[in-house]
Parts: structure tokens; C-alpha cells; sequence
């Protein structure tokens, strides 16, 4: 029998380049994951994914954007540390998707182990300013890489549904070396104690 498989975005679509995941899921249309696989946008409803992952899924994919020190546009697959159950979890935000809180949120509410949980993340080139109320659209970086994420998908997915514990490379392994190119904002790292990382270049 396959493993159980969910692939979410998440983003504000409202937020410049955060709205990579859900751009992502609607890419996804038009080239359909295995039927098996739950595919959904969350966009920022964090407490809907907090209890969708306690549905007894083996592994979930996020598809979010992620500002960590890469050129914009290169995407990177990352295996967080889950918390455990006796992490203080803050509720979600109104207006934003912080997918560490929604995973402390989950290790908190459930009473089993939460599932695997990989992201695919997106280096952002435009970022929301603290002083703008919206900032609809994508960069044209940001959108080239949607169509290298679902390609991304279309190759991990059959492996993790072989074997939920794989994690799949992406096709061109390469972290960002050039040190002008690190990230500087400590509020931009939204997915602590990085275990497992890898990263394509565009």
C-alpha cells in the first residue's frame, strides 16, 4: 500500500513572493499529482494545516517561501526537527503562515507523533515590507521557479510514496557559498534546526 502523501502550500498570495506555495498548488492543476497524494492550498490558514497533519498522513511536503541567504528563484529541500508535544505553541498569525508554529501547534494538539515533514522552499526576490498593507504579485524570478517546483514534486513524490523515510535530491545540489549572499534577517529563518538540506540553483 503507498504512504500516506500531503503536499501543501502556504504563503499569502497578498505578500509579494510569499504567495510562492499557493502559486505552486495552482500550478499543480494543470499537472496533477498521483491521486493518492492530497493536494492543497492552505495560504495562511495555519490552524487548518496544524490539524490536517495530525490526519495520520506519513510525510507532508510544504511548498513555501523561504528567505535563507540563496540567489532569489533557487529552491531548496529542507527536513526541519519536529517538535515534541511539550513545545510551547503560539496560535497562528491572522495575517501570516509561519510554518514552525504550526508545526509546534500540531506536536501540541496531537497525541501521536506528528508525520515527516519536508519543504520545498523558494529564496525569495521580493519581500513585504512592514509598511505596505498589500503586495500582490509575484516576482518573474520567483515565478520561473514554480514550474522547476512542480517538476521538483513530480520526481520526489513517487519516492516518497515508495518509501516515506527517502528524501528525494533535487536535480542540481548547490548551497549559496558567496558570503554576500547569507541571510541577514534572523526573523526571515521561520524553519529552525535544519537537519537535512539541499538546494538547486536556478
Amino acid at each position: 500500500m503507498s504512504a500516506r502523501l500531503l503536499v501543501a502550500g502556504v504563503g499569502n498570495i497578498f505578500l509579494a513572493d510569499d504567495a510562492f506555495g499557493p502559486e505552486v498548488i495552482r500550478a499543480l492543476d494543470r499537472r496533477p499529482l498521483p491521486p493518492e497524494v492530497r493536494v492543497r492550498d492552505f495560504g495562511i490558514r495555519g490552524m487548518d494545516l496544524a490539524y490536517e497533519l495530525l490526519d495520520g498522513y506519513d510525510t507532508a511536503v510544504l511548498v513555501d517561501a523561504a528567505a535563507r541567504g540563496h540567489r532569489p528563484g533557487t529552491l531548496s529541500l529542507i527536513e526541519p526537527e519536529l517538535p515534541d508535544g511539550a513545545t510551547e505553541a503560539a496560535p497562528p498569525e491572522a495575517h501570516g503562515m509561519d510554518p514552525a508554529k504550526v508545526l509546534a501547534l500540531a506536536a501540541h494538539l496531537g497525541d501521536e507523533p506528528l508525520p515527516r515533514v519536508l519543504v520545498l522552499a523558494c529564496e525569495p526576490e521580493l519581500r513585504h515590507r512592514g509598511d505596505e498593507d498589500i503586495a500582490p504579485g509575484i516576482s518573474a524570478t520567483v515565478g520561473d521557479a514554480v514550474e522547476r517546483a512542480v517538476e521538483a514534486l513530480h520526481t520526489m513524490v513517487p519516492a516518497l510514496l515508495a518509501d516515506p523515510t527517502a528524501t528525494p535530491p533535487l536535480s542540481r545540489p548547490e548551497e549559496s557559498t558567496d558570503p554576500s549572499e547569507e541571510c541577514t534577517d534572523p526573523s526571515a529563518a521561520r524553519l529552525p534546526r535544519l537537519v537535512a538540506d539541499g538546494a538547486e540553483d536556478r
